[in-house]
């Protein structure tokens, strides 16, 4: 029967049409029909939901702290790749020095040797680690953690020097993409940061999340995936960095926001073009679209077959009305398939 046989390509050929022209990127059907069966929706905080574009809003600065400081920060944030790094480096204004070696420590921050000197940049847990005493901005940086601000901590040689208060807003189509996902009936909407608690969980609560967990490491958003996978979720993941990638890779469905890294876009099953967070209902709704349009054109063609060999047996089909039902069903699942093309 050729409608069954052109069924299913008009269909995938038509939902992956039309979510390229509405700005969505498939890597094929497979990507289409296992987004259709996603119940769980689960986010990266930063150039995800917010626009990725960090502005330093605060700051604190120790007694005593020098021009030369500040040149240490700044060349430390000079070699490291971190969104937060160029809000830093947009902050400050002094010429940096040379790094005569540097460590990431995933999650945490950065430690380097700038000009004889041991600088540390990053989360309160680095500098814990290391032994920095933190007592002097604990209460301001609780103030600015309720603020949604993040923080980045600067010490030299085992001394807390500065810190620095870091927001990054709303993506302008954010609540708007939320209220149409809800309204699309996805209830478990979660968010997954490396962000602390505190500020995770004021960007989560401007946009409606229905869960929010900070302080994670690459391999702890992983885990918190495969829970959810444990108890019977289908999973995709929305991210865009380098530390994204593990997570995009273990979710069923992994979405790519299209400015972010090569490694983030190489491992996804999908890329929002532009980084256009307001695609993602469209995308869901293509998926869907398109899959039960391929089970109605399945449908459709058995259909007509069970009508032609009913009739054929009654002695009401012969060889020209048969093969003219035959062809008007092949135009029919077209006809069908071609109305994806018509989704906004």
């Amino acid at each position: 029967p050729g409608a069954l046989v052109i069924g299913v390509p008009v269909s995938t050929v038509a939902g992956i049409g039309r979510a390229a022209k509405l700005g969505v990127l498939t890597k094929g059907s497979a990507s289409l029909s296992a987004l259709s069966k996603v119940d769980t929706l689960v986010f990266d905080k930063t150039g995800t939901v917010t626009k990725g574009l960090p502005a330093v809003v605060s700051d604190w600065w120790a007694t005593g702290v020098s021009e030369r400081d500040h040149q240490l920060l700044v060349s430390v944030e000079t070699v490291a790749n971190h969104p937060l790094a160029k809000a830093v480096l947009k902050y400050e204004a002094v010429a940096p020095l040379p790094v005569d070696e540097s460590k990431v420590l995933a999650g945490q921050g950065m430690v380097a040797q700038v000009a004889g000197a041991t600088v540390l940049v990053g989360n309160a847990k680095l500098l814990a680690t290391h032994q920095v005493d933190l007592t002097a901005v604990a209460t301001t940086a609780s103030a600015w953690q309720v603020a949604g601000r993040s923080l980045v901590y600067f010490a030299v040689d085992g001394q807390l020097r500065g810190l620095l208060g870091i927001s990054d807003p709303l993506k302008d189509e954010a609540q708007a993409t939320f209220t149409k996902l809800r309204a699309l009936g996805y209830q478990n909407l979660i968010m997954l940061s490396g962000d602390n608690q505190t500020t995770a969980e004021r960007v989560g609560k401007e946009v409606g999340m229905t869960q929010v967990v900070g302080n994670l490491m690459p391999a702890e958003k992983v885990e918190k995936i495969k829970e959810l996978q444990a108890v019977g979720h289908r999973v995709a993941f929305l991210g865009d960095g380098v530390n994204d990638s593990p997570a995009l890779a273990t979710a069923e469905v992994g979405i790519a926001m299209g400015n972010g890294t090569d490694v983030a876009l190489e491992v996804s099953d999908v890329v929002l073009l532009h980084s256009d967070l307001a695609k993602l209902p469209v995308a869901l709704t293509i998926a869907k679209r398109m899959v039960a349009n391929m089970n109605q054109n399945i449908a459709i063609a058995i259909l007509t077959v069970t009508l032609l060999f009913g009739g054929l047996f009654a002695g009401y089909v012969h060889m020209a009305s048969g093969m003219l039902i035959h062809e008007l069903s092949i135009l029919i699942v077209i006809i069908n398939g071609m109305r994806l093309l018509k989704i906004h």
